[in-house]
Formats: C-alpha cells, sequence, structure tokens
C-alpha cells in the first residue's frame, strides 16, 4: 500500500509541475532546461518496469479524482509536450541542436512506424498532429522522398513547423497545414496517415477518414495504454465494419505503442 501512495503522490508531483510550467510559458525559451528534464524524467517514470505493478493497483480503484488525475495528466504532459517542440523549433532557428532524450526516443520509433507497409517514393503521408518540431515529415521525406502533409490545430506550431522545414528540409515535399482532413484535397489520395499519441480525438478522426480515404490506405495509430496512458491517449474500439487491426507494434522502452489499421 505504502509503494501505492508513493506512486499517486508523484503523479501529483508531476501534475503541479506541468501546471506550473505550462503557465509559464511566453513564447521564449525561458524554463526550457527545467522544463526538458521533467518530460524525460516522465517518460522514464512510464517507461520504468518497476511502475507497472503500482498502475495496476492504481487502475483497481474506482475514485473519480484518480480518474480525473490522470485525464489531467495525459492533457497537461500533451501540452508540455507541445511547448518543448516550440523551445526546441526556437532554438534550432537560433542555432541551438541540442537534443533532449525524450526526442531521440520518438525519432527511434519513427524507423519502424508502418512495420511491413513500408513508405516509398510514391507514398503520400498525412501526419495528424505534426507539431513545432515537425520530426517524422522531415525524417520521412528525406528518407524515402514520399510527399508528406502535417497537420495541427496551433497556429504557433504550425509558423514555427515551417521554419524549421524551411531550414531542415529545404527542398522536400513536405506541407503543413492548420486545417481540418475533411478540408484537405490531399486526404483522398493519402496511402499513409499517423497519429501523433497526444492528439485527443485522434479515434474520432480516424471514424471520419474511412469515407474520405481510399481502400488501401494505412494508418499507424501511436497510442499509450496502462502505465503508458499517463503519457498519452490510449487506443478505443473501432467500428469493425470500418476498420481493423492488422499489426500492433509494441516498444517496451519506448513512450508510445502503435496499432496499424488497414480498412474492414
Amino acid at each position: 500500500m505504502n509503494a501505492l501512495i508513493t506512486f499517486q503522490e508523484y503523479l501529483c508531483e508531476y501534475s503541479e509541475k506541468f501546471d506550473g510550467l505550462a503557465g509559464s510559458y511566453d513564447h521564449t525559451i525561458n524554463n526550457c532546461s527545467e522544463l526538458e528534464s521533467l518530460i524525460d524524467d516522465y517518460s522514464k517514470f512510464i517507461t520504468n518496469e518497476t511502475n507497472k505493478e503500482a498502475w495496476k493497483q492504481l487502475e483497481l480503484q474506482e475514485s473519480s479524482d484518480l480518474n480525473q488525475l490522470v485525464m489531467n495528466l495525459r492533457r497537461k504532459s500533451a501540452l508540455c509536450v507541445a511547448i518543448m517542440e516550440k523551445f526546441r523549433a526556437i532554438k534550432l532557428l537560433d542555432g541551438n541542436i541540442e537534443k533532449a532524450d525524450y526526442f531521440k526516443n520518438i525519432e527511434s520509433c519513427i524507423e519502424k512506424e508502418f512495420g511491413s507497409f513500408q513508405i516509398t517514393s510514391e507514398s503520400k503521408v498525412l501526419l495528424v498532429g505534426s507539431g513545432s518540431f515537425p520530426m517524422t515529415p522531415l525524417l520521412i521525406a528525406k528518407r524515402t522522398g514520399a510527399e508528406v502533409v502535417g497537420l495541427d490545430i496551433d497556429d504557433e506550431a504550425i509558423q514555427l513547423g515551417r521554419n524549421v522545414v524551411e531550414k531542415l528540409g529545404n527542398g522536400l515535399n513536405i506541407r503543413l497545414e492548420k486545417t481540418l482532413v475533411e478540408n484537405l484535397d490531399f486526404t483522398r489520395n493519402v496511402t499513409h496517415i499517423i497519429f501523433s499519441s497526444t492528439v485527443e480525438n485522434k479515434y474520432d478522426i480516424l471514424d471520419q477518414l474511412h469515407i474520405l480515404t481510399n481502400e488501401n490506405v494505412v494508418v499507424a495509430m501511436r497510442y499509450g495504454n496502462e502505465l503508458k496512458s499517463l503519457f498519452n491517449f490510449p487506443s478505443k474500439e473501432v467500428d469493425r465494419q470500418k476498420w481493423k487491426m492488422v499489426e500492433e507494434i509494441l516498444r517496451p522502452d519506448h513512450v508510445f505503442d502503435i496499432a496499424l489499421y488497414k480498412k474492414a
């Protein structure tokens, strides 16, 4: 029981720290190092095998307060990751290209994003939740030559992301837009779709995409279940008349896992 209490105390502490650092963001790199350290520490916390038992015990407690704490942590950590991407973009544009452990973790996940459904130079890739430092579009376009479009709902993220692409991906076929999937002509020809794990309504958008996309599209849904759900929005059941899971890529040492879907 003491271990469970300590675990809950850690969650409350993380929640308070995320709150404080998110609230202090002023569109500069003030508090950058502190936030990077917190995110890296949190990444290690949710991939630490010794915390899994405490999480299982926590799940057995049907408490609205605990459920709210978990949901708040997902949203606050997602917000702080978005801010950390802004920090990284601002630093890059100022000539500083240091890489936090969190970003190394994410980039190593990108390598096997689609499992056996490989991206080629003929592919058209859509990323939902591209962020301020669009690592996925840059890596995919650079390594495969594919056309990549990233979507985000944050004006600042789109502008920073475009500046990063201009600096690091000059000549690559990458476009970043603030729009909805239904308003993007590119959607109907997409071959591969990636959802960021921090997009809260990703399964609603997946449902919507069924009618908007071609029959052969492959979807990589980044998610985090169980302990990883403290840092990612979890997987959900899909309408089996629309989508079927064809592969699951579980990565114990990484901050999220990947579910691959094709049309039923």
